[in-house]
């Protein structure tokens, strides 16, 4: 039957029309060539939004992949090549607004109609649509909308299944997060291990409103049969009280029950929202007395155990009535330990049952990385154990140690928050980002939208926000930090701007744009970003007069403020800019109009004199100020350790760091290293601070740094072992480690006694293990700085990593000598700005720490807060342990104006009960007699105000201001030199012209080729596929090791073979063997049944990079467009793509860590090719996996890239360069040991 284009009449257009009323959103169509011209009469009528042409491959590839292609329309083509054969090519789910959509029924047509149009095309969705969403129409085939006489927009349909957009919200990692009572209840039937008899193991059913009752029976017989429970599964806390539980019901009695509660809004505390989840079990009948109370949580010191003989709705005040056992960290629970101290109440027949269980749950808490696990009521009678009602969190950081066993975990918004596609979409690209990138929506229809730099600034600026009255107008809760590149950026500021130009508001919105000074993320790069998406919304924000007031201070903020101060102007936009002259929060009064924004905000003086020491001397410039003005004068100025107990572990050093500390710095890291050695440098220190790093994944070298103006070479070692033994005089490491592997490497540290200060820089660590590693550095006498922080800084001496930013902010902030103010923090954004805030208003930082934003920091001194830590200060203040003033705020007193429950940026600032919120921390400060500001609007003024009053009673004595010694350049900026010309086109060039090369490929070469290694011809596909590799290949810059040879032999003057043959000589394990190697690692892993969260854990563990995977310049966000035409082409033609599909979700896992980290084009390839080997038909499984171990892969690889080095040769012939002599800049000598630094 011949194709036929789309008749877009008037009628159709009208039935469009009245579809897209219906749904209340955009429509975007999308079609294959055929339905072109259809479609593009389509976009004239007030109906379509937009269209587009696809091949049906391509719209197939999209559904799968992308779940913002939400609606879609199937026809069979009439030739069957690009049909799309039936719903099961269909396996995703897919959201529009709060609405989730399922595939649609595809009539199973004969082949007598096979080309029949529908009559009418069902759009099935479930939920409820936001007006103003877009809406996507994808049409598969030749379809003739004539013949279609209705769109049904159904309101039921089958049930959602538990995938994206809300189980994106799972990579939005930041420590306990709850899970549903089902999700509690699936684990504990499946994994407790107990001599317990436990009963109703999986008998639970799930409702909503789009259930189909026949269906759900037919699963679960027993609904027919028993008497029933019933109640909402929404994260509700007293849902007996609140009448949310209907109790002994048979189904339609549930059903009765249900009608009237169903998608109906329900107010819960302060939170108001709709049921629409629902948990369905057998009723249990039982007595009171048959009735418990147990529960698990964690804290610093172990995990505590409660239990109490009367559980149920009326047990009351469980903490002050339950009996109390403290599991230590590492320790172990017994059974007579529970009963013992557990169960003196309980009757003598429910001990032994009840021991057994209880012992059972604090196993699986532990196997499966709970944080609370709450059971009440626990029922115990003659048949056995009853889990009735069940609420439970679990720690989301370690999904890489336990997602065997949770697999897909869903973690539901609070009750009262909907879970926004937009939060899914961010959540996405954090999970795909070494970034963070965190957005909450709390009320879209607000006025007051922020877009905040930093986790501990984000919490900062909704606490002034709400102290200033605008709680209620606060639209969102979000952060972006951890240095995100400018496209991150983008996708971050669009969303966010896009969301506040949905709905007017009668006063016009604000923008906040605000932030900490940053230790090392580029503001300038990120405000490209923003400034990008600014200009994109340029228009609807100003039609919804939008403000924007920008603060921001960090590594090159002045360029990003002018950008952003343009683009103001450009635009038209209303936009105010400000730098770390100004308060960090003074913008929130501004923008809600408590205080006047000024005509021309002052501008910060450039601090920084960045030029080369003109003497010639190598020395260390003069001596600066080296003591605190306050600081008494010690002989010696390292304060040794407090002398341990007798038969205690040993005690911890009071004095962290000196201008004597040496450190070693775990993982390649070398932009921390030279910013440590410019500050020992601008420090007047005599040494640099760094000995040594390790680095597990290459062997023992040089690495090349600068001291000043000359160049020092610092050893990397593989093993730490080895640093250990040849550096004896260091006790500082400083672990750059991934989350992974921080544990690892910080208990292997702990084993050498040289060490006294760790700091781990990761986020994310399990909170198990760092407990771990809290009672280890305990015992050893180890202090622990992090994990999840920047460090920490001591004026004048030491600094960790990148604390404190760039060296115009260490200028700016003095904190190349020490003054007479020691601050801790938790957030390593907000630490900075206390370095700023405090040189602002009085001499100077005598010492900071950030101790990390996790739950459970490392550190332990009573100054270093944390969880109930406050409590300790008030306690040492009013027993005169402390005696020096202390200036205190805690963030986070907006937590207890909101209506439901918001995560901030740090693990750390949630509250689990009233005495750990900011505002009763804050009070009982205030009481104890320490100095609390009323907002941190306040802070810097408190903080003048109590160093004014010392210096007045002469406890402080100012001294002479010295100034800042010259400071050297950063070499790497001033080192602008080409080293070779070249016709050859770079690396970063847009490779657009592959996709031209690839519609004209010729087979000849590749049949030739496929004869001489294979000795058959294979498909048409593969020949293609061959070629394309042979294409990609061919060309990788003249910067690699092969590109590189070949130049230097053609410029000394030697013929074509002579250079071909000195590149291809580099070709090994380190250049161009990844094709094999990935190829033979992917392979194993996959055919051994590992999982890819397993293998990548095995890699990290083994000390081993996993080949294929990483690139310099290309990353998750920037695609290599190689890899991206060569994926198109194997999913559209390879039969089955199963090591691929393998390899993409090790991709996932790495670019979660780092965003470079992606399947690069030599791992894409060898993949792929192990795919084509054994699902091509020509050989068998054992075949396949010979020419992978016998290097065939390689040869591909081999005979691609001697055409790209004879491109090179000729190139350098052509252009008659001389010959090449390497730069002296870039020439680094070994000196003896005993002539070195």
């Amino acid at each position: 039957m011949a194709s036929r284009s789309i008749d877009a009449s008037q009628s159709e257009c009208a039935m469009l029309q009245r579809a897209n009323q219906n749904a209340q959103c955009q429509i975007t169509l999308w079609g294959d060539d055929e339905v072109s011209d259809g479609l593009r009469e389509l976009s004239n009528s007030a109906a379509v939004y937009s269209v587009g042409t696809r091949r049906a491959s391509q719209c197939r590839a999209l559904i799968k992949t992308n779940w913002n292609i939400v609606l879609f329309i199937i026809r069979k083509s009439t030739d069957g090549k690009e049909s799309i054969r039936s719903q099961s090519d269909y396996t995703g789910w897919a959201v529009m607004g709060g609405r989730v959509f399922s595939p649609l029924s595809v009539p199973q047509a004969s082949q007598a109609d096979d080309a029949a149009p529908f009559s009418s095309v069902a759009i099935t969705c479930v939920g409820s649509v936001r007006p103003g969403r877009q809406c996507f129409v994808v049409i598969c085939g030749p379809l003739n909308l004539s013949q279609i006489t209705s769109v049904h927009l159904n309101e039921s349909g089958r049930k959602p299944l538990s995938v994206d957009p809300v189980h994106a919200l799972k990579t939005c990692v930041m420590s306990a997060k709850a899970i549903s009572e089902q999700t509690g209840k699936e684990f504990l039937y499946k994994y407790i291990c107990t001599s317990a008899a436990v009963q109703n193991r999986f008998r639970y059913a799930t409702v909503t409103a789009e259930t189909d009752w026949e269906r759900l029976t037919q699963d679960h017989p027993w609904l027919l049969t028993e008497k029933l429970v019933v109640k909402p599964d929404q994260l509700i806390k007293r849902r007996g009280k609140l009448g949310l539980v209907g109790v002994n019901l048979d189904l339609r009695g549930v059903q009765d029950w249900l009608k009237l509660r169903m998608m109906n809004e329900t107010t819960v505390g302060k939170a108001k929202g709709i049921l629409k989840n629902f948990l369905i079990e057998p009723f249990v009948a039982h007595s009171q007395e048959e009735e418990f109370y147990v529960c698990i949580y964690a804290m610093r010191e172990g995990d505590y155990v409660l239990f109490h003989h009367e559980g149920g709705m009326e047990v009351g005040d469980v903490d002050s009535k339950a009996q109390r056992l403290l599991v230590g960290v590492d320790e172990k629970l017994t059974e007579e330990a529970v009963t013992e101290q557990l169960l003196p109440h309980v009757p003598e027949e429910k001990k032994q049952v009840l021991a057994s269980f209880i012992v059972g749950l604090f196993n699986l808490y532990e196997d499966l990385y709970f944080t609370y696990l709450e059971i009440n009521p626990l029922v115990v009678n003659a048949e056995g154990v009853y889990v009735l009602d069940m609420a439970a969190k679990i720690d989301a950081t370690a999904d890489f140690i336990c997602k065997p066993k949770w697999g897909d975990v869903e973690f539901p918004p609070p009750f009262g928050r909907e879970a926004y596609p937009e939060e899914a979409y961010i959540a996405d690209l954090d999970a795909k980002s070494g970034a963070s990138l965190k957005l909450t929506l709390l009320n879209p229809r607000g006025r007051i939208w922020t877009m905040v730099a930093g986790g501990g600034a984000s919490v900062v600026y909704s606490d002034t926000i709400c102290d200033l009255g605008g709680v209620d107008e606060l639209a969102n809760y979000g952060e972006y930090s951890g240095a995100p590149s400018e496209q991150q950026t983008y996708d971050y500021a669009k969303t966010i701007l896009s969301l506040m130009t949905r709905e007017k508001h009668p006063d016009g919105k604000v923008l906040i744009i605000g932030g900490s000074i940053a230790n090392f993320t580029n503001v300038a790069a990120t405000f490209k970003g923003i400034v990008r998406a600014i200009k994109d919304y340029q228009g609807p924000l100003k039609e919804h007069e939008v403000t924007i007031f920008v603060r921001r201070g960090g590594p090159n903020y002045q360029e990003g403020l002018r950008v952003m101060g343009e683009v103001g102007k450009t635009t038209g936009i209303p936009i105010h800019v400000f730098g770390t002259e100004t308060h960090m929060t003074a913008i929130v009064g501004m923008a809600l109009g408590h205080r006047p924004i000024p005509n021309q905000p002052p501008v910060a003086a450039h601090t920084a004199n960045f030029l080369l020491n003109s003497s010639s001397s190598a020395a260390t410039p003069a001596t600066t100020r080296t003591a605190s003005f306050s600081e008494p004068k010690l002989a010696n100025d390292v304060t040794p350790a407090k002398k341990a107990k007798p038969g205690g572990p040993p005690a911890k050093a009071t004095t962290l760091f000196s201008n004597h500390t040496k450190s070693i710095v775990w993982g390649m890291q070398t932009r921390a290293v030279q910013g440590m050695l410019d500050f020992d440098y601008v420090c007047s220190r005599e040494e640099p601070s760094v000995a040594a790093m390790v680095y597990p994944f290459t062997g023992d070298h040089k690495q090349k740094f600068y001291w000043g103006h000359k160049e020092i070479l610092l050893p990397v070692y593989k093993n730490m072992a080895d640093a250990m033994k040849k550096h004896p005089e260091v006790d500082v490491l400083i672990s750059f480690a991934s989350l992974r592997s921080a544990f690892d490497s910080t208990m292997e540290t702990m084993q050498y006694p040289q060490i006294h200060t760790i700091a781990i820089i990761a986020e994310g660590i399990p909170e198990a293990l760092t407990r771990k590693l809290i009672k280890t550095a305990d015992e050893k006498g180890v202090t622990i700085i992090g994990p999840a922080t920047v460090g920490g800084i001591k004026p004048g001496c030491f600094k960790i990593g990148n604390t404190g930013g760039m060296l115009d902010n260490i200028l700016a902030s003095k904190l190349y000598r020490p003054g007479s103010v020691a601050y801790v923090s938790r957030s390593g954004g907000m630490s900075n700005e206390l370095n700023n805030i405090i040189s602002r208003t009085t001499d100077g930082v005598y010492e900071g720490v950030a101790i990390g934003g996790d739950r459970y920091p490392g550190s332990t001194f009573m100054d270093h807060i944390g969880g109930t830590e406050e409590y300790k200060i008030c306690e040492g203040v009013k027993e005169g342990r402390i005696t020096k003033p202390v200036v205190c705020w805690c963030i986070g007193t907006c937590a207890t104006m909101f209506s439901s429950e918001v995560q901030f940026g740090h693990a750390g600032a949630c509250a689990n009960q009233a005495s750990e919120t900011a505002v009763a921390k804050n009070q009982a400060l205030r009481e104890a007699g320490v100095f609390v500001p009323k907002s941190f609007d306040e802070l810097g003024d408190v903080i003048r105000s109590v160093y004014d009053d010392l210096v007045s009673k002469g406890v402080i004595i100012p001294a002479q201001e010295v100034p800042p010694p010259t400071v050297p350049m950063d070499y790497s900026w001033a080192r602008v030199t080409p080293l070779l010309i070249l016709l050859t086109g770079p690396e970063r060039i847009q490779l657009m012209h592959y996709t031209l090369l690839f519609r004209r490929v010729s087979l000849s070469l590749c049949l030739s080729l496929l004869s001489v290694l294979f000795l058959l011809r294979l498909p048409r596909y593969a020949c293609q596929f061959i070629e394309m590799c042979l294409m990609v290949t061919a060309d990788h810059g003249p910067a690699v090791s092969g590109a590189h040879n070949t130049i230097v032999c053609a410029r000394a003057g030697k013929d074509l073979i002579s250079s071909l043959t000195s590149g291809l000589l580099t070709i090994g394990d380190r250049f161009g063997g990844a094709l094999d190697a990935a190829a033979k690692q992917f392979s194993k892993a996959f055919d051994s049944g590992m999982l890819p969260m397993e293998f990548v854990n095995k890699m990290k563990k083994d000390g081993k990079l996993i080949m294929g995977i990483g690139h310099r310049v290309k990353s998750i966000n920037n695609p290599d467009k190689r890899v991206q035409i060569l994926k198109d082409f194997v999913k559209q033609h390879f039969p089955a793509t199963h090591l691929l599909d393998y390899a993409l979700e090790v991709e996932k896992i790495t670019t979660s860590k780092k965003p470079n980290l992606i399947l690069n084009v030599d791992g894409f390839i060898g993949v792929a090719f192990v795919d084509l080997l054994r699902t091509c038909g020509g050989f068998t499984r054992d075949e396949a996996d010979e020419f992978v171990e016998i290097g065939a892969l390689n040869g591909i690889f081999v005979l691609g890239r001697s055409m790209g080095f004879i491109g090179h040769y000729l190139d350098q012939k052509r252009l008659k360069q001389g010959l090449y002599r390497h730069p002296w800049d870039d020439i680094s000598y070994v000196l003896p040991e005993h002539m070195s630094m």
